[in-house]
Order: C-alpha cells, then structure tokens, then sequence
C-alpha cells in the first residue's frame, strides 16, 4: 500500500475528485486501512492501493471541490460524494483507494473491506459512482444526503 497521490487522472474536467477506475472507501482508523488492504490481497485483488489520512482527505480530495458548485449545484453527484467524505474525514476517518483492474469484482472487494470497518465505499465508474456500501443513520448532522439535487421540498 502506497500514500495516496493525488494528480490530473483522478478527477474530472472541472478538476473534482473522480477517480475513474477505482473504489475509495474509509475506515473509522489507519489499523482498519491495513487490514482492509491486507484481506484485499488474500481475496486475490489485483488493483493497486492507496492511503490517505484524514489531513490529505482534508487538504488534497476536498480541495478539489473549490467552488465547482457555485453559484449553482453541479448536475453531477461528484460534489456530494466529495462533501461525504469531507464530513467522514472530519470525524478522523482514513481511506483508501482502491484500483480496479479488469479481473477484480465489486461484490468481492465488498465482502473483503466490510468486515474490516469501511464505513462506506464509492465505486467510481465512467459517468455513475455507485454506492457500495451505504453509511447508517445516525443522528449526528451531515452537510449533504444523497438525492439532494432531486429530493422534493
């Protein structure tokens, strides 16, 4: 597992963070991080991965954000997914990135991290992010939720 890196392939036209190809997830701690990357290479994962602490979550990944969204909301969801994990990075979070190489399955990789402690999981692929594993509700205050651009008042 390398430190993450952030560079021009990893986010999209407007310069947020999209990193094609890969999954990043966040784990409540660094020691969940190296067990997920560790149960990853058990499962035969191919893909490279990548740390990033909560400070370059905070300093590298948010920053893309910058003012995208001004004055209007971007049609994509690549801001909201971005303030998610601003807000998760702000708890003390850690990530990592995940490649995904030709051969390597979403389902697999879930099943791997999950028992690991990831929090959540964003997959992004060309044109959609999915959800891989959704965050639980809790009661404590989030700066996005997810359909904010087509919730109904």
């Amino acid at each position: 597992m390398k430190p993450l890196v952030l560079d021009s392939t990893m986010t999209n036209l407007g310069g947020v963070f999209y990193p094609t190809g890969h999954v990043f997830a966040l784990f409540p701690d660094e020691d969940c991080v190296r067990q997920a990357a560790a149960a990853l290479q058990a499962v035969g994962h191919q893909g490279e991965t990548a740390y990033a602490s909560p400070e370059a979550i905070l300093q590298e990944i948010v920053h893309t954000l910058g003012t995208a969204d001004a004055p209007l909301p971007s049609v994509g969801a690549e801001g909201d997914m971005v303030r998610r994990i601003a807000d998760l990075a702000g708890k003390g979070h850690h990530g990592l990135l995940i490649a995904m190489a030709d051969k390597d399955d979403a389902d697999t990789l879930v099943a791997a991290i999950a028992p690991e402690g990831a929090v959540t999981a964003f997959y992004y692929r060309t044109f959609v992010i999915e959800d891989l594993i959704s965050q639980p509700a809790d009661d404590s205050p989030q700066s996005v939720v997810v359909g904010t651009h087509a919730a109904a008042p």
